[in-house]
């Protein structure tokens, strides 16, 4: 492995009830590149016209949505309606605890669905939050120009821009797109770093990365990416979390028992509803919480 190069993840396939996506993180090998515990790589599809993923919890964490084709429409407990399109950031974090569903527009006017979805682990302090979602439309998305790469900052900094998206941990996020033979440096000012190849194929030194694979970097390591082809990554990063973080299902906490009683509050229908769409939702799992793993 290249020195700059801590490990390569692969994307493994997972169906979610008819639609198929790409889940990178966590991986037995990576639990979380700094606060991000979660990446799936959505499509690219034909968009459905009946796409849905019904209404569903989420505890102490932050979703990151961001669509390169297609549309979804976002809804939540708090009575938030968002078409989600492409090069905006939907940014919903969960706190205390969120009720969300994600659908196909009722009128569907794209023709194909791809896009990523992220979650973020939230500061012990900051865990038990209210519930809060945010909408930066892809005109209000800091954009850098430069040598045959085109960045743009999703959240966080980096590249000498900021995105305007709130977080509450430091961290970064951005999708870049190179021509053939552009090269671009991935940040080095932040703790813990990985690029994922969206489309097309890249070098870091003696590594050749193809779509679909991330590597995780070696912290203090300066990599420089070399695109092969006309190429869409995405780099992110940060500030690792405060401490071990559980997962099961949709919920992420530092607190086991937290888990166990949002789980049993989902059951017992003890979750907000989303106003415009609360006769759906997706069940909890029949078992109750094991936390035989957790997120570093």
């Amino acid at each position: 492995m290249a020195d700059d190069i801590e490990r390569i993840l692969d994307a493994r396939p997972r169906d979610l009830g008819g639609f198929t996506v790409g889940r990178v993180l966590p991986a037995a090998a990576q639990r979380a590149v700094g606060p991000f515990v979660f990446l799936d790589h959505m499509g690219p599809a034909d968009a459905q016209p009946g796409f849905a993923v019904r209404p569903h919890p989420h505890l102490h964490l932050a979703t990151v949505t961001y669509l390169f084709a297609g549309e979804i429409m976002h809804r939540d407990s708090l009575g938030s309606e968002q078409l989600i399109t492409p090069g905006a950031i939907n940014w919903m974090t969960a706190g205390t605890g969120i009720v969300h569903s994600e659908r196909a527009p009722s009128v569907l006017t794209a023709p194909e669905m791809h896009g990523l979805q992220l979650w973020v682990g939230l500061p012990k302090a900051h865990e038990d939050t209210a519930p809060t979602f945010a909408h930066t439309p892809a005109r209000a998305v800091p954009q850098v120009d430069d040598a045959g790469a085109l960045i743009r900052i999703l959240a966080g900094s980096a590249f000498g821009a900021t995105s305007p998206v709130a977080t509450l941990s430091p961290l970064f996020y951005v999708e870049v797109r190179l021509a053939a033979g552009a090269r671009v440096p991935v940040p080095a000012e932040h703790v813990d770093r990985a690029l994922y190849v969206v489309d097309g194929t890249v070098t870091l030194g003696d590594t050749r990365l193809a779509t679909r694979r991330m590597a995780v970097l070696n912290r203090g390591s300066t990599p420089v990416v070399v695109a092969e082809t006309d190429v869409r990554i995405v780099m992110l990063g940060g500030e690792p979390l405060d401490g071990p973080r559980y997962i099961w299902w949709n919920f992420v906490s530092s607190s086991q028992e937290r888990i166990v009683e949002a789980a049993h509050a989902w059951r017992e229908r003890k979750f907000p509803a989303i106003p415009s769409d609360d006769r759906e939702f997706i069940p909890a799992p029949d078992e109750d919480p094991r936390f035989a793993q957790e997120h570093a």
